[in-house]
């Protein structure tokens, strides 16, 4: 497995009421038809520079929020764009030309989307914590068991659990990587990605997810691992 088989097998899939990054772009949301081009890039040059990572940290799906238009799992659009002070976006891709998929004219967007590019609350939290501890550049992977976003019909900006199926099918992806990247220590954001994983006879650690006041829990988490790494 080398990282241009795993993204020609990411690129491949396709799936109604599913929105795949890499290969696909929205006329009412995405720049253009260089949209799926500019996620792919940075995917590829995301896992280059991680080649001897660590630690893999898996959630349940992909958001619209985040990697829907990034092509980065938690990883929000407005990272990449250095709109977040506290995290430093060359902690994603070092050097690199940074650019917006989504489309800033589009009428779906609201002003601070159109200005910043979108945001997801999870990404940041994520980000903080591993910055805090010097890992997020280069030494950890993000990424979903269900590697593509899940929406609501009619609504591609939305999100939806992703169903039995498409776990089923995602998590042959996370298996990929692994083997892309051997000897990860596999890390769990939230129980229902700690349970899936398991399901699957993935070992793993489980830290609680950063949604709905768990920022601080999830941080408290992410340090004990590291500090028992030590």
């Amino acid at each position: 497995m080398d990282i241009k088989t795993f993204l020609n097998n990411l690129q491949a899939y396709h799936a109604p009421l599913v929105f795949n990054p890499w290969s696909e772009f929205d006329t009412s949301c995405d720049i253009g038809e260089q949209a799926p081009v500019i996620r792919t890039k940075n995917l590829e040059r995301y896992l280059e520079l991680r080649t001897n990572a660590h630690y893999l940290f898996i959630a349940e799906g992909l958001g619209y929020q985040g990697g829907h238009f990034s092509g980065i799992a938690i990883t929000s659009e407005r990272i990449l764009l250095g709109h977040h002070p506290d995290v430093d976006y060359k902690s994603v891709l070092g050097d690199w030309n940074y650019q917006r998929t989504s489309d800033p004219n589009s009428s779906l967007l609201n002003n601070s989307q159109k200005q910043k590019g979108f945001n997801e609350p999870t990404d940041t939290a994520v980000w903080n914590a591993l910055n805090r501890h010097g890992l997020a550049a280069f030494d950890v992977i993000l990424w979903n068991i269900f590697p593509f976003h899940p929406y609501k019909e009619g609504n591609l900006l939305s999100n939806r659990t992703p169903t039995n199926t498409e776990l089923d099918e995602g998590i042959e992806y996370a298996k990929m990587l692994m083997e892309l990247v051997p000897g990860m220590k596999v890390v769990a954001i939230g129980q229902k990605a700690a349970g899936t994983l398991a399901r699957y006879g993935v070992d793993c650690q489980a830290v609680p997810h950063p949604s709905m006041g768990g920022a601080n829990r999830f941080k408290a988490a992410v340090a004990e691992i590291f500090a028992n790494e030590k």
